[in-house]
């Protein structure tokens, strides 16, 4: 629990704040309808998960968390508080609920388009010593997305056994960062300085969110091996139905209609343990640069990843695939050497 809190002035000051309010007010370029007002806190005896239990154990929050650190890759951790607007699309019909009443629902014709328009309406400053992202989008987008790429893919006859949004995403507003190369926690609340009296809201909230770190943990109890059967688990393929996907999957190779075939299947058993349970075991067993924990109410996902698959920023994408992959020589007797030296043995 932390020990003492400080505003830390070389972020955002009362002064900057109002500037803000008034570059708005006279619709300035490079004006900010949202700021983050941030509260740096020591916080020497907590973890990313326990803050995540103290401020965050809730429906629309996740948990970004990098378990082995590292300057360069993973070095912050992120705490999203309870977020009060989500939206979500499934198919072509969007969703917006505030505070889980809905407060929009209609039918759109792009909805990435409506996704870009959603994040280019908030302007908000970044600031030195905060990671990149610091508030924004968060949730995931599904499968089903490339159908709004492809046409000829959407639809289908698969079944939509769970129900689940193609886009979900959260606008976290209010967050915890874990700058885990400098021991650092920052407490982040967004205001709208064209509000009058939002910079001491966003104060008294953070005050708030303090006093909630000063509080003792009330931490689950440890896992129980009996929160599973593994001999439960029920797979969405039959043997028989596998072993066709994969004849299937040869002809469309021979067609030369794909070139690559991930043949997956969902395996699902009765769970009797809250869901960041899970989370707290992959954590335990798997820890990794990039774990993830996102709570919708109604659907968690939980992940961890040893790299990023894809990041954008500034102007720059990284793609790093996890697949088995080598540079190809630029002859087949390069190939053969470069096969060679990947055999520890030879």
């Amino acid at each position: 629990m932390p020990r003492s809190a400080a505003r830390n002035p070389a972020l955002v000051t009362p002064e900057q704040f109002r500037q803000h309010a008034a570059a708005e007010e006279n619709s300035n370029p490079g004006s900010y309808n949202l700021v983050p007002v941030v509260r740096e806190v020591l916080s020497d005896l907590d973890t990313p998960l326990s803050v995540y239990l103290k401020l965050a154990d809730a429906p629309h929050t996740y948990l970004l968390e990098s378990v082995e650190g590292g300057e360069r890759f993973g070095r912050y951790s992120i705490i999203g508080l309870p977020a009060a607007r989500t939206v979500a699309f499934r198919g072509h019909s969007m969703e917006v609920r505030e505070h889980g009443r809905v407060v929009e629902s209609r039918e759109v014709a792009d909805p990435f388009a409506e996704v870009e328009a959603l994040r280019a309406s908030y302007s908000v400053p970044k600031l030195e010593g905060l990671p990149g992202f610091t508030g924004g989008l968060v949730g995931w987008f599904g499968f089903e997305c490339i159908g709004y790429i492809e046409p000829r893919l959407a639809g289908g006859d698969k079944r939509d056994e769970l129900g689940t949004p193609d886009i979900y995403l959260m606008l976290s507003e209010e967050l915890a960062v874990f700058d885990n190369l400098k021991g650092r926690l920052y407490l982040i609340v967004h205001a709208d300085p064209r509000q009058p009296g939002s910079w001491d809201a966003a104060q008294a909230r953070l005050d708030a969110l303090v006093d909630k770190l000063r509080q003792p943990g009330s931490y689950p109890a440890p896992l129980s091996r009996d929160v599973l059967d593994e001999s439960h688990f029920v797979s969405g393929f039959t043997r028989e139905g596998f072993i066709e996907a994969v004849e299937k999957s040869k002809e469309y190779i021979r067609a030369g209609d794909v070139f690559q075939v991930v043949l997956s299947q969902r395996l699902s058993v009765p769970f009797n343990a809250r869901p960041v349970d899970v989370y707290r075991a992959l954590r335990a067993l798997n820890p990794s640069p990039y774990m993830y924990f996102l709570d919708t109410g109604e659907v968690q996902v939980v992940g961890s990843s040893p790299e990023i698959l894809v990041r954008q920023q500034d102007g720059e994408v990284t793609v790093r695939p996890i697949a088995g992959t080598r540079p190809r020589g630029a002859t087949p007797a390069e190939d053969r050497v470069l096969r060679l030296l990947e055999r520890v043995r030879d």
